[in-house]
């Protein structure tokens, strides 16, 4: 009668949980980057250990600002540096740098049944292969960095099914936002969240990740897909560990359960300023919403899946003239893979910005800031006022599909009408 998080926190105590108990969590690993790990540093040092818990099990992975934009970015690149050489942590250099979220399944650091938790609310992508993974703060992270434990209360679930048959261009990215639509950006709030049902049986793993990313956009804890011999074959792949991949029972008990009907189900925007503001694309096909900039990439839609797609769309078309296309790899892995398959040279031709593995334009901070009043269209997981620039700049959120679509078009685009 339990749910995946239930299952999970279970095994890791060695005892049996309920939602609402408080229990004292052993943590497999750890990770932050150099945006959001400095204070949790400070935290650390106040609590006058020695030093981590397992140098194997904390990973600094510089992605936010790196190359360092300015000043202050590279005083918080230098500060995380001096942290792993100290602790003799896994530490990613400038060189080797990759989005954290995308480089930390890929290179097998956490396997299904881990608990893992990191400076970054977007820890939930982990879900995906069965990794109860989580955003904290700096005190908590700090904590778990000393200790390798942390106290975490066990969350109600929420479930959702997605059955039906949807178009062809409907992805993972879709899903997820029709599930955010559907019951809003609190509708899982400090609740864990599985997602399953034969939609989601069909999408190839880069798209699971796509869903469990998005979990925190709906108050979600953490957020598991349902497994599958996809899901341990992408795990045996990149770990030779031996790993607990847990199902939900079939009488699961769950808190909340829905189901997203996706007949006839078209790709799905999110409209500024809020993630469950969606509305499908052919509500939105109005040529008065010109586009100045698309992004693919992010911690979101930044995987193989993601790039092969926008490829396959922008070939042989180009990017319109007043419009500024970026495609960031989410590691350096994918960024050769881009050059060794030719998808660098298709995005070249069509007129794109390719820029190093990182978290890009996402938030504003790095590359591709909003102008004032400007328009995106963007793969990434968040579209408040400001996220990506100017507060009077606009951030539409779309599929890789439809971001290269809307590039070549200037205008909010099937990628039907293109590809």
């Amino acid at each position: 009668m339990s749910t995946v998080a239930e299952k999970t926190l279970s095994q890791k105590i060695k005892g049996t949980v309920t939602p609402g108990d408080i229990v004292e969590v052993p943590i497999d690993f750890t990770s932050g980057h150099e945006f959001s790990l400095p204070p949790a540093i400070d935290e650390f040092e106040r609590i006058n250990v020695d030093t981590v818990f397992d140098p194997d099990s904390v990973a600094v992975i510089p992605d936010h600002l790196t190359p360092s934009p300015n000043q202050r970015a590279i005083t918080l690149y230098n500060r995380c540096k001096e942290f792993a050489m100290k602790h003799n942590t896994l530490f990613y250099p400038q060189g080797t740098q990759s989005q954290e979220h995308v480089h930390i399944p890929e290179e097998g650091l956490i396997t299904p049944g881990d608990v893992m938790l990191a400076a970054d609310s977007h820890s939930c992508t982990h879900g995906a292969i069965g990794v109860f993974g989580s955003g904290v703060g700096s005190t908590d992270m700090a904590y778990a960095m000393a200790f390798g434990e942390l106290w975490l209360q066990v969350p109600d679930t929420v479930r959702f099914e997605f059955v039906g048959d949807p178009e062809t261009w409907v992805s993972g990215k879709d899903l997820i936002l029709a599930a955010i639509g559907r019951v809003g950006i609190s509708g899982a709030l400090n609740k864990a969240v599985e997602y399953g049902g034969p939609v989601v049986g069909d999408l190839p793993m880069d798209e699971r990740f796509t869903m469990a990313n998005m979990t925190i956009e709906m108050g979600g804890v953490t957020g598991f897909v349902d497994p599958d011999r996809r899901t341990r074959k992408y795990v045996d792949r990149r770990t030779d560990a031996e790993y607990q991949l847990h199902s939900p029972d079939p009488d699961a008990d769950y808190a909340l359960t829905y189901t997203i009907d996706c007949d006839d189900l078209e790709p799905q925007v999110a409209k500024p300023h809020q993630v469950s503001n969606v509305a499908s694309l052919s509500e939105l096909q109005d040529p008065e919403v010109q586009v100045d900039q698309a992004v693919i990439g992010s911690c979101t839609n930044g995987r193989e899946a993601d790039l092969r797609t926008a490829a396959k769309v922008l070939s042989g078309n180009t990017v319109d003239a007043d419009v500024r296309l970026i495609i960031t790899p989410g590691s350096q892995r994918l960024e050769r893979l881009c050059i060794e398959e030719g998808l660098t040279e298709t995005f070249l031709e069509a007129g794109a910005t390719m820029e190093n593995p990182g978290c890009g334009a996402c938030f504003g901070m790095r590359t591709g800031a909003l102008g004032p009043g400007e328009v995106a269209v963007s793969t990434t997981n968040r579209n408040v006022r400001g996220r990506m620039g100017h507060r009077s700049s606009e951030v539409y959120l779309a599929s890789p599909a439809v971001a290269a679509a809307s590039a070549v078009t200037g205008r909010l685009t099937h990628p039907s009408e293109v590809a």
